[in-house]
């Protein structure tokens, strides 16, 4: 196999048969016997589930392609993942997709999650509009895990006033020519929750567990990811997940039913945000000379990640008087993630209410950010920025919290 730009010299990397790959130091005496060569194949592509040719189902489900680990393969001169596939290379190598729909795709962006940006939110949401108004019974994103929660925040931001159908998001942990690559399983249980799931909502499809057993489906603006390898990585915060879904049994198990119904909605679209809008994270400094730096750059809101409660430093509480006085938004979240901010319990969270800081309750950082980027594209007025956040609009907040809620493991 072709060596990596940062291999030792003296490596040869050899390709197994589980399909993997490892290097083998030759050192001074070491002979290499060559048995052979093959020339190399279309790479990339994704493990299938099954072998078997597939009957195209009725329903139809439309799979945009926005980049991510799903769409990616390693790339054998550096060592490194990067993008690759598109999103009808994904569909085609995929045969059990077709169980469950007919597939359409397209390629709208190939970036790694990291490069996501809320413009690129927009254009989301513009072609998941287009495609519903269209007749489908769905939508995929394929996307890359690391942002994926905030982009499902804005996408249900966007679609909360009307979605006929599901919006799902998935994507992988391990590329997808990788021989434990979850990029198959999670594609197929998208297709599946997309096409015949009883819910219409913005959604996130992924591993429920290590094994392949189901996939949950958590609403957007309640999910994080919680792990950055594991396949199971994804939980619901603060919620339950709204389903669980069987790729190879064709079912889909719902866990709530406090869920809006599929087809009892047309179609609304609210979109467009905000991009000058930061997310901090208090720390023992000087959080105070972060927040007037963003201040004098010209953000227009800033969503800080508290301590506990959602408390800040004393210091910084002149910030958040300042922010106010110049008409900029400060919301409050909590490093905790599982929980809710409360400033009124110490002096300081009720010093940070007087100066103006607007709590996010419940909120994941991601859904606040999100949010806040989507009020802001609307109104700048800062009493009614605080009367849209602290309004719930697609279940981002919850009046009271079960034991059951706060899990380590599962999700459920």
């Amino acid at each position: 196999m072709p060596k990596h730009e940062t291999s030792h010299p003296d490596t040869v990397v050899i390709k197994l048969d589980n399909g993997y790959n490892i290097g083998v130091l030759v050192g001074e005496g070491d002979d290499i016997v060559v048995k052979g060569s093959l020339r190399p194949g279309t790479p990339g592509a994704p493990v299938p589930l099954l072998e078997e040719p597939v009957q195209p189902a009725e329903e139809r489900v439309y799979i945009i392609g926005a980049g991510g680990t799903i769409a990616s393969r390693v790339d054998y001169e550096t060592g490194a993942v990067k993008p690759y596939l598109d999103a009808s290379e994904l569909a085609t190598t995929i045969p059990e997709l077709q169980r469950y729909a007919s597939i359409e795709a397209e390629q709208l962006f190939s970036i790694l999650s990291e490069d996501m940006k809320p413009r690129m939110w927009e254009a989301i949401v513009d072609r998941a509009a287009r495609v519903l108004e269209a007749g489908y019974d769905g939508v995929v994103v394929a996307h890359g895990t690391d942002t994926m929660a905030f982009t499902a925040s804005a996408l249900s931001f966007a679609f909360h006033k009307g979605l006929p159908s599901p919006v799902i998001l998935t994507g992988s942990q391990r590329s997808s020519d990788r021989p434990s690559s979850d990029a198959a399983f999670n594609l197929t249980a998208s297709v599946l929750a997309a096409s015949r799931a009883p819910f219409a909502e913005v959604a996130v499809v992924m591993h429920g567990e290590t094994g392949d057993t189901y996939a949950l489906a958590h609403r957007g603006v309640r999910v994080k990811k919680m792990h950055s390898s594991r396949r199971d990585a994804f939980q619901s915060v603060n919620d339950k997940p709204l389903a669980r879904i069987y790729p190879f049994e064709g079912r889909v198990e719902m866990l709530r039913d406090d869920y809006r119904r599929r087809g009892e909605s047309g179609l609304e679209v609210d979109n467009g945000f905000e991009e000058r809008v930061a997310l901090v994270k208090h720390f023992p400094g000087l959080i105070s000379e972060v927040v007037d730096a963003l201040l004098d750059r010209g953000f227009k809101g800033i969503v800080v990640e508290g301590t506990g409660f959602g408390h800040v430093s004393s210091d910084a509480i002149k910030s958040i008087e300042r922010a106010r006085d110049q008409g900029v938004p400060i919301v409050v979240t909590t490093q905790t993630v599982f929980g809710r901010v409360n400033l009124n319990v110490y002096s300081t969270g009720r010093k940070m209410l007087a100066a103006g800081a607007i709590p996010a309750g419940d909120m994941t950082s991601e859904a606040a950010y999100a949010k806040l980027s989507w009020i802001l594209a609307r109104t700048r007025e800062l009493e009614e920025v605080r009367k849209m956040f602290q309004r719930n609009l697609a279940g981002e907040i919850s009046e009271r919290h079960t034991l059951r809620l706060y899990r380590h493991i599962g999700g459920v």
